[in-house]
């Protein structure tokens, strides 16, 4: 599955528009890493935990994006967008959505 955040590829032709395809996922803190981003704030650095916790909601959006455009048979995703929102305190939705397409191979 080709996935780009291009509105048209250069040298590729669109055949069909197959419409529009997302995925989210909505993720907690964790304590321990509440935790851990508490101490890390009074001394400063990175937030690792929370990088990771954002990465892996970030997959697994995509994910389920990419499984919507393979179930009305797209071969690409093309304008792809990333949103977050904050769903109540302490948990936050990742959104990416695009719009599916069948590119002539």
């Amino acid at each position: 599955m080709l996935i780009s955040n291009l509105e048209i590829l250069p040298e590729k032709t669109i055949t069909e528009h197959l419409g529009l395809v997302q995925g989210s996922s909505v993720r907690a803190k964790h304590a321990g890493r509440d935790l851990m981003a508490s101490l890390k704030n009074l001394f400063g650095g990175e937030l690792r935990g929370y990088t990771e916790l954002l990465q892996e909601s970030r997959e697994e959006a995509m994910q389920r994006m990419i499984q919507q455009a393979e179930a009305i048979n797209a071969n690409a995703i093309l304008n792809v967008r990333f949103s977050t929102s904050s769903i109540a305190q302490g948990a936050a939705e990742i959104y990416v959505y695009g719009t599916a397409v069948v590119l002539e191979e």
